[in-house]
């Protein structure tokens, strides 16, 4: 089969907000059609808050947002998150986007999912010894199997973030509250040459296809520093 045109049909939305509006941002992006998306907790600063109270160095505690989108919904998305939440006005946070080579984990929708063994058509324009990042996201617990899962699969190991977010096979409430279960967000690098693998081995070994169980995700890496053992390799 040829895929001379083959269409990339996730983008990943990251959203930086001050803390306690992931809340809006996420509503926004269901509204607009996104399923969910997962919430991790940060610290920064922006161009419109005090560097400093009283000389001493300030750091603003933020949400950060993952929203896994389609490609046709991303300008409903985003215009419906800056309804909500006003990015384009000053201090109010900031959004952008990325290409996503692969996702794993999403067979409950029911548009056109890249074929199986597209992954490398789509990475021919890129460097055959680079390197690929591999974001799964899992309920917490899970992390172990996945960097149990990537090692198998070729991969050094990985690092682990907590978050909290919901899905569509979450739909918990507590007295009429949603529910956000919490999240590990698990952090892979690995040479390009092996991004198959390692994707084949979480699917096989996480069982991240079956519903609830998670989402991973392919971005590709520019540059990597720190690791000269596997530049060389």
């Amino acid at each position: 089969m040829m895929f001379q045109h083959i269409r990339k049909d996730h983008k990943l939305l990251v959203t930086i907000v001050k803390r306690d509006q992931a809340k809006k941002v996420m509503k926004a992006a269901k509204k607009a059609g996104c399923d969910g998306g997962t919430i991790m907790l940060g610290t920064g600063i922006g161009v419109h808050e005090k560097k400093k109270v009283f000389s001493i160095d300030t750091l603003y505690e933020k949400d950060i947002v993952f929203n896994i989108v389609p490609e046709d919904l991303l300008p409903d998305v985003i215009d419906e998150i800056n309804s909500i939440v006003k990015l384009n006005k000053k201090g109010r946070g900031i959004g952008f986007v990325l290409d996503i080579l692969k996702t794993i984990g999403m067979a409950h929708m029911d548009y056109e999912e890249i074929e199986k063994g597209a992954l490398d058509i789509l990475t021919d324009n890129l460097k055959h010894d680079g390197f690929d990042l591999i974001i799964t996201i899992v309920n917490k617990g899970d992390a172990g199997e996945v960097i149990d899962a990537s090692k198998r699969g070729g991969a050094e190991g990985g690092t682990v973030i907590n978050g909290r977010g919901s899905g569509i096979h979450e739909k918990a409430k507590l007295l009429s509250i949603n529910i956000e279960p919490e999240k590990e967000i698990v952090l892979t690098i690995v040479k390009r040459d092996i991004t198959k693998d390692v994707l084949q081995a979480i699917e096989r070994e996480v069982h991240i296809d079956e519903p609830g169980k998670g989402i991973g995700f392919v971005l590709p890496v520019e540059e990597t520093i720190g690791m000269p053992h596997l530049s060389k390799i």
